[in-house]
């Protein structure tokens, strides 16, 4: 058993043999997702791209990968105790998935203003939901006293080595189909898929580009990978709700050891480009899953005649908005 096995909780970095090892024991529960080509969308980005269809899924989103890891990876005794998160939304319904096929009691802290359909997802999967105010600081809180009251196991979104491993396994299927990528971008909020991403990435192939793909209102991994510090406490303002929190203390160092750069997009940009995923490709895509394509597009020059593989993130879309986010773009 590996060191992310015996000490469920300690901060210790996931290396490539960790994602190696999460591939084996999630390939049980999770699925292989297919890789999508465009012939559209490379002419219109100038480059080959390759979608890693995440939002295909169980639980419609890459995170089961990292929440079922977590909990195959539990002892007997510890996974009787059940285990708690906190979550936007996509991490509550996987670790409840997850939980469910192996029978452990899952508690999700929620924040307020929550997408509706997420939460429903929760339920649905057998979780308990428990609501806190809309900041980092409330659903830590939550948790802790969820923590000290059950004696629950925490499996964090994101500041989790189990976690981040389990994510790894998407990148490590991408590049068994496509091999030859020159670079690999995904989704930074925070970073426990992009850490995951770069140590698989760099694992299978050490001069690969990795890149972070952030929307404008929540910029705060980009800012602090330039400042070289965690910069926390502030209140995004975008449509991409599972791109809301900060770099966790374990994520942070992994992505300044391993990013090539974290590229930025406005929320029109991102609903663009979540628009010519739904009318090209004919994929189901939430906002947060379009903006490694948007960053594509607006950064033709970086990745112009390169082989690009883009992890698209989840599709759990909430289609009551749809109207109101397609009539933001041209």
């Amino acid at each position: 058993m590996n060191d992310i096995a015996m000490n469920a909780s300690a901060q210790v970095t996931p290396v490539f043999d960790d994602v190696l090892a999460a591939a084996a024991r999630i390939a049980p529960h999770a699925h292989v997702t297919p890789v999508l080509r465009s012939r559209t969308l490379d002419a219109l980005a100038g480059c080959e791209l390759h979608f890693k269809a995440e939002h295909l899924q169980r639980a419609g989103a890459f995170k089961f990968r990292g929440a079922c890891n977590a909990i195959w990876s539990l002892d007997d005794a510890t996974a009787a105790r059940g285990v708690v998160t906190h979550s936007s939304g996509n991490h509550g319904a996987a670790l409840a998935l997850a939980a469910r096929t192996r029978g452990v009691a899952c508690h999700v802290v929620v924040p307020e203003g929550a997408v509706a359909a997420k939460l429903a997802a929760i339920e649905a999967y057998g979780a308990t939901l428990h609501r806190c105010a809309p900041t980092i600081a409330a659903r830590e809180a939550r948790c802790a006293q969820l923590q000290a009251e059950l004696g629950a196991e925490l499996v964090h979104p994101y500041t989790d080595p189990r976690v981040i491993a389990g994510q790894g396994t998407a990148t490590l299927e991408l590049l068994a189909s496509v091999p030859t990528l020159d670079a690999v971008i995904a989704p930074v909020s925070g970073g426990g898929l992009l850490s995951g991403t770069a140590i698989a990435a760099h694992g299978h192939t050490p001069a690969i580009e990795v890149y972070g793909a952030e929307p404008e209102g929540a910029r705060d991994a980009h800012d602090s990978l330039r400042e070289g510090h965690r910069i926390t406490g502030r209140k995004p303002d975008t449509i991409c709700d599972g791109l809301r929190a900060e770099l966790g203390t374990l994520t942070f160092p992994i992505l300044r050891s391993h990013l090539r750069d974290i590229l930025l997009v406005d929320d029109p940009q991102v609903i663009a480009a979540m628009r010519l995923i739904w009318e090209r490709m004919k994929l189901v895509v939430e906002p947060s899953g379009a903006v490694p394509l948007a960053v594509v597009l607006a950064n033709r020059e970086r990745f112009a005649n390169r082989r690009v593989g883009l992890i698209v993130s989840g599709g759990n879309v909430d289609l009551d908005l749809l109207a109101q986010w397609f009539a933001r773009t041209p």
